[in-house]
């Protein structure tokens, strides 16, 4: 398994590079300048575990890199890095297929924390309830959920940042098999989820 990082600014990949090996150390971790070199770099260096795309690279236009990676492997964690704010293309991206979308100018400490988050296996979330099989955290967010908060009242309530409540939402879709809140809500009320907690 191998973590792939694909961004054409040399310096910032060598950070993002950098953050990921103090995170995982012994994780092969691939740098790639375009997206054209994914395929022959997989071909040689592993599958994936995660990808952290930058949003503008020398051979994508807008979305097609995102639309491209989350296509072709849709089971993969997709982190992209951007220096575009959050505001202009964040939510296009995650409906592009983008897992988490970070700002570059977000810090180094941010970045660790999202992708420590997205590398983290369920056997390391803590408290996992063998009926839900959701963590104390999930099951947190999904009464905050009901309760209609947004990212910042969540991140206010429970004293993390909104990137780290964008992550913990991320793993609960994923957990129940959906992809937004009001999916989330809907499966936690058929599902009996709300009246368990």
């Amino acid at each position: 398994m191998a973590i792939y990082v694909i961004d054409d600014h040399p310096l910032m990949r060598e950070a993002i590079v950098m953050l990921l090996r103090r995170l995982r150390p012994g994780t092969e971790l691939v740098e790639l300048s375009q997206l054209s070199e994914l395929e022959p770099a997989i071909a040689t260096r592993g599958q994936p575990e995660l990808f952290c795309l930058d949003l503008k690279l020398p051979d994508t236009l807008g979305l097609s890199g995102v639309r491209l990676v989350s296509a072709q492997y849709p089971g993969v964690p997709l982190a992209v890095i951007s220096a575009t704010p959050a505001s202009d293309v964040e939510e296009w991206c995650r409906e592009a297929g983008a897992d988490v979308y970070i700002e570059k100018s977000a810090g180094a400490a941010e970045i660790v924390n999202t992708l420590r988050l997205m590398l983290q296996g369920d056997s390391e979330m803590g408290g996992l309830d063998d009926v839900t099989r959701l963590s104390k955290r999930q099951k947190q967010l999904l009464l905050m959920l009901d309760e209609g908060l947004s990212n910042r009242d969540i991140a206010e309530r429970l004293g993390i940042s909104e990137h780290t409540v964008k992550v913990h939402l991320w793993r609960l879709f994923r957990r129940l098999g959906v992809k937004s809140r009001t999916q989330t809500l809907h499966y936690a009320r058929v599902n009996g989820l709300l009246t368990t907690y």
